[in-house]
């Protein structure tokens, strides 16, 4: 994603001194999110009016990703999502969190989508209390996946239990057809840097 600066003629480069924040991410662990949140709180003090998220991640963990969507849930400013090269599991779910109208994908992106993972080892009732909350965690994201992309809140858990729960990769044409992106291409950020003279 490239940033261009449209600044007035009379303007030097060095009066620009907030830049604008691009959100990347990466990994879905605990450091993911806390560079995350720092990211997300310093793009609400540019004055930047959307906040632009890369994601280019082969996912993680799930407790991560639940952090990451309730940050860009209580964002005050619109979030627009971007997959230059891949975004899967955890970021395939995040992506959907963009503003609507504002998911972007490259033609040469993918996204993969699966169940939520579960690590369960130990005693059979911890086993089983793991297994009761990779459930909830699993119809949770799919739900709210599928709001996001205006389809019923079955749609994508179905469509990945058809394929026998493997991992099901998209291309962007097919992530067009499911309503996961709304545009097959990536976006640049403009600034309009401008010089206002008023007498009061």
């Amino acid at each position: 994603m490239k940033v261009l600066y449209n600044r007035h003629k009379n303007i030097k480069e060095e009066a620009f001194v907030v830049e604008p924040v691009i959100v990347r991410v990466t990994k879905f662990n605990e450091d993911g999110y806390d560079k995350f949140r720092k990211q997300m709180s310093d793009a609400h003090n540019t004055g930047q009016t959307v906040i632009p998220v890369v994601i280019d991640s082969y996912g993680g963990e799930a407790y991560s990703l639940m952090g990451m969507i309730s940050i860009i849930q209580s964002s005050k400013f619109p979030v627009a999502t971007i997959i230059e090269s891949k975004a899967m599991s955890c970021g395939a779910i995040l992506f959907t969190f963009g503003y609507s109208g504002m998911r972007y994908m490259s033609p040469t992106a993918t996204v993969m989508i699966h169940d939520v993972a579960s690590m369960s080892y130990g005693k059979i009732e911890e086993v089983k209390a793991d297994t009761k909350e990779g459930d909830r965690l699993n119809t949770l994201v799919f739900k709210m996946m599928a709001e996001n992309c205006g389809q019923p809140k079955n749609y994508f858990k179905d469509l990945v239990h058809a394929r026998g729960h493997s991992d099901w990769y998209l291309t962007p044409r097919e992530c067009k057809k499911h309503k996961i992106t709304n545009h097959l291409y990536v976006p640049d950020m403009e600034v309009n840097i401008k010089m206002d003279f008023k007498i009061q």
